[in-house]
């Protein structure tokens, strides 16, 4: 059922701002009334990115007063496939300040306001303070717990939004939302996810791709909720849950109940303030941590490891697990794919051993270093005990030694 009105409405609208809105006064549910709330409201948008960017766009075009932008990374090229807000021009240029730019030619009637640091457990509650609402545009488990945790101590909505490769998802989490004076027993995003997944399991974007339209879709369904809220129209996703297959064509809905052991918002809480959400969701399992520690070389060293095998002063195999696709991308010269996958089935170990033949060193590299820290747990543990990894993996090898070769 509709929500009271998150915000009150503005004074006026100028006669420009009648002009340049009249598709939505026309509409009853929004009309004069709701557009003056849109006109009064402040949102914060975390992150210029694949979702940040259509959300920021529409967000500007429909007329919210003030738009705050949460981002401190620059534009890079491979960004432009799905980054709708930067262009060519942007690139290496802040997202922030691009983002700002785009959104002064959409509607130079809107208010934005950057924060270009990187949110952390020092300044997350100042920023989202002077905002009614936030969207969520973030690409890692760390800062959605923060967020969530964050928007929850701050009575602010969250909404939510997550895709990778041809699969989105959306929620509003509200966990202390009323209706009445009653608890709407709505829940947040911990009553979703209790725990994150295992390090590693599941790739961000960066590792695993996206599908560049995907964004679009559920960056657009993200405002379409901030809309609702802030003009009080319609049903909000508030306790469900919207999943969007873009290969199938398919949206399905599914309830999400309150916890009543939720560690956040549950009977019994035991998250009572900020944590450490590196910790919580660890970037790589502690199995891995360890396997990697005093097991990691750079790509200079790597380099340097190559010559020697060049003019027969060592031996070494050189392992690639990313995925085939990767591989035609980029490669470090002389390396064998095995995908990590073959390796997490046990597949891999006996391939392994006609490449080493028991006795040559393994060498495991990725994109960026944490798939194969997880693969050197593995092969430690079947016995090549001098296995190492390579420290950021390809991306750095391109950067550093190879610049001739595409980064992704």
């Amino acid at each position: 059922m509709p929500l009271p009105a998150l915000v009150e409405p503005a004074r006026e609208l100028t006669v420009d701002e009648v002009r340049r809105y009249s598709r939505h006064l026309i509409i009853p549910d929004v009309g004069m009334t709701g557009q003056k709330r849109l006109k009064n409201a402040k949102v914060l948008v975390i992150g210029a990115g694949g979702l940040g960017s259509p959300a920021l766009l529409y967000l500007a075009a429909a007329g919210v007063g003030t738009i705050g932008i949460a981002e401190f990374d620059e534009v890079d090229e491979s960004n432009l496939q799905r980054q709708v807000i930067h262009g060519v021009s942007d690139v290496g240029k802040s997202k922030a300040q691009s983002a700002k730019e785009s959104i002064a030619e959409i509607n130079p009637y809107v208010e934005v306001v950057l924060h270009e640091q990187r949110l952390d457990n020092d300044n997350v509650l100042g920023v989202f303070e002077g905002y009614d609402l936030i969207v969520d545009g973030t690409d890692n488990f760390a800062t959605r717990y923060m967020v969530n945790d964050a928007a929850y101590f701050l009575d602010k909505p969250y909404i939510w939004g997550s895709i990778y490769r041809f699969d989105g998802q959306a929620s509003v989490f509200w966990p202390t939302l009323s209706i009445d004076g009653k608890s709407a027993d709505a829940p947040c995003y911990r009553c979703l996810y209790p725990e994150p997944p295992p390090p590693g399991m599941v790739p961000s974007c960066a590792e695993g791709g996206v599908l560049g339209v995907l964004c679009a879709a559920i960056g657009s369904i993200q405002v379409n909720e901030a809309i609702k809220l802030l003009t009080g129209i319609g049903e909000p996703l508030v306790g469900r849950l919207m999943i969007y297959d873009a290969l199938e064509m398919e949206y399905r809905k599914l309830k999400v109940r309150k916890d009543p052991n939720c560690a956040l918002c549950g009977d019994k809480p035991t998250v009572t303030d900020l944590i450490d959400y590196d910790t919580f969701c660890g970037a790589v399992s502690d199995e891995a941590a360890d396997a990697a520690a005093g097991s990691t070389i750079s790509v200079i060293q790597l380099e340097q490891m190559l010559k020697e095998r060049d003019n027969g002063e060592r031996d070494f195999v050189l392992v690639d697990v990313r995925e085939p696709n990767e591989y035609e991308i980029n490669q470090i010269p002389g390396a064998v794919l095995i995908p990590k996958g073959e390796f997490l089935n046990g597949h891999a170990l006996a391939e392994l051993q006609r490449l080493t033949g028991g006795d040559r060193q393994v060498v495991l590299h990725c994109k960026t270093g944490v798939r194969s820290a997880e693969v050197l747990a593995i092969a430690k543990g079947a016995g090549y005990s001098d296995a190492v990894h390579v420290g950021g993996g390809v991306a750095a090898w391109v950067s550093q030694v190879d610049p001739s070769q595409p980064a992704y």
